[in-house]
C-alpha cells in the first residue's frame, strides 16, 4: 500500500520554528519530485515548496521563500520541511505529496499523484 504520512505539526508562537516530516511507505521517494502544500480555513490548497527527484532543484512560493527549507533523506525514505520565523498567516493544514520527476507544474493540484493525510500547524500567541 502506498502511503505518505506527515508528522511534526502543532502549536507554535509567532517567530518560532517547526519541522514537518513526511514518511513514505510502499514506494521509494527517490523516484519522485516531492512537494509541500498547505490549506488554510476557507482558502484553496496552495503549493509552497518542491524538490526535484534528484534534489538538484528546489522551488518556493514567495510567501515562504527565505523562511522554509525543503529536504529529503533517501536513506530514511522521508522528506522534511523546516519552517522558521513562522507567522500567524502560516496557520494551515500542511500536506506532503509526490508527483512527476520534476517540479514543473507542481503549483497545479493535478500534478500530484499521491497525497499525505495532512498535519495541522497553528501559529498563535
Amino acid at each position: 500500500q502506498l502511503r505518505l504520512v506527515e508528522s511534526g505539526g502543532g502549536l507554535v508562537q509567532p517567530g518560532g520554528s517547526l519541522r514537518l516530516s513526511c514518511a513514505a511507505s510502499g514506494f521509494t521517494l527517490d523516484g519522485h519530485a516531492i512537494a509541500w502544500y498547505r490549506q488554510a480555513p476557507g482558502k484553496r490548497r496552495e503549493g509552497i515548496s518542491c524538490m526535484d527527484r534528484d534534489g538538484g532543484s528546489t522551488s518556493y512560493a514567495d510567501s515562504v521563500n527565505g523562511r522554509f527549507t525543503i529536504s529529503r533523506d533517501s536513506a530514511k525514505n522521508t522528506a522534511s520541511l523546516q519552517m522558521n520565523s513562522l507567522k500567524p498567516e502560516d496557520t494551515a493544514v500542511y500536506y506532503c505529496a509526490v508527483g512527476s520527476l520534476y517540479c514543473s507544474g507542481y503549483l497545479e493540484l493535478p500534478w500530484v499523484n499521491y497525497w499525505g493525510q495532512g498535519t495541522q500547524v497553528t501559529v498563535s500567541s
